[in-house]
């Protein structure tokens, strides 16, 4: 695998989701965000735990041969219920930064290091996260889907924030679209796509009939 397989849309998909955060006001932060019961302030609050699982998972390695690519990475989950004892803690831990600059600084310091790693990594070192073995490569190319479907959930009602680049937007569709097993409707825009595909959005009529039989399949909820 060549250095810049998945960690060259990582970098990009990473380094706009980052550059949406840092260009956020504060008082903005109070908004509500893409993730259903989560603030903007929430949602950056699991980014800065998404950044330390990057580093985590990349000076983790693995022994054995890969069980998992890009892919298969993720796992279809039932959607959430506010249960899980995480989901429920991250409101509370951004609450508790109080100021946010204090939670911007956090996550640009640790956001960036993981941007600095990945762009060290070898694509074709063996990591180990989630019980799954994968090369570093793989693993970085499965975040694209993470940083830009975040990306649309930071912005969803901030509409005068940039949106995510045109290119990691295809990537991620691409990536959701071998999770389904099938492609979106040509007609779907990239980020239509992935709203829908996801159940960030609720499809019109139309889309409901351009959607067909891909219908049942959804939402594809990724854990």
């Amino acid at each position: 695998m060549a250095r810049d397989m998945g960690t060259g849309d990582f970098s990009r998909s990473w380094g706009a989701l980052l550059a949406a955060v840092a260009a956020i006001p504060g008082e903005d932060f109070g908004r509500p965000s893409g993730c259903r019961g989560w603030l903007v302030r929430d949602l950056v609050c699991h980014l800065v735990i998404d950044a330390q699982d990057v580093l985590i998972t990349l000076v983790t390695p693995a022994g054995t041969a890969p069980t998992a690519d890009a892919t298969t990475y993720w796992d279809l989950v039932d959607p959430p219920t506010g249960d899980d004892p995480l989901d429920a803690l991250i409101p509370r831990l951004a609450a508790a930064y109080g100021d946010p600059a204090l939670l911007r600084f956090h996550l640009d310091d640790v956001g960036s290091a993981a941007g600095r790693a990945a762009g060290l990594a070898d694509p074709a070192a063996l990591v180990s996260t989630k019980d799954k073995v994968l090369t570093a490569g793989d693993y970085l190319a499965a975040y694209v889907l993470e940083w830009t479907l975040h990306h649309l959930d930071l912005i969803a009602h901030l509409p005068s924030a940039p949106q995510p680049p045109a290119g990691t937007l295809t990537a991620a569709r691409a990536a959701l679209e071998r999770i389904a097993g099938a492609p979106f409707p040509a007609e779907l825009s990239d980020t239509d796509a992935l709203l829908l595909g996801t159940g960030r959005r609720t499809p019109t009529a139309d889309e409901t009939a351009a959607l067909g039989g891909l219908t049942a399949r959804l939402p594809l909820i990724l854990g």
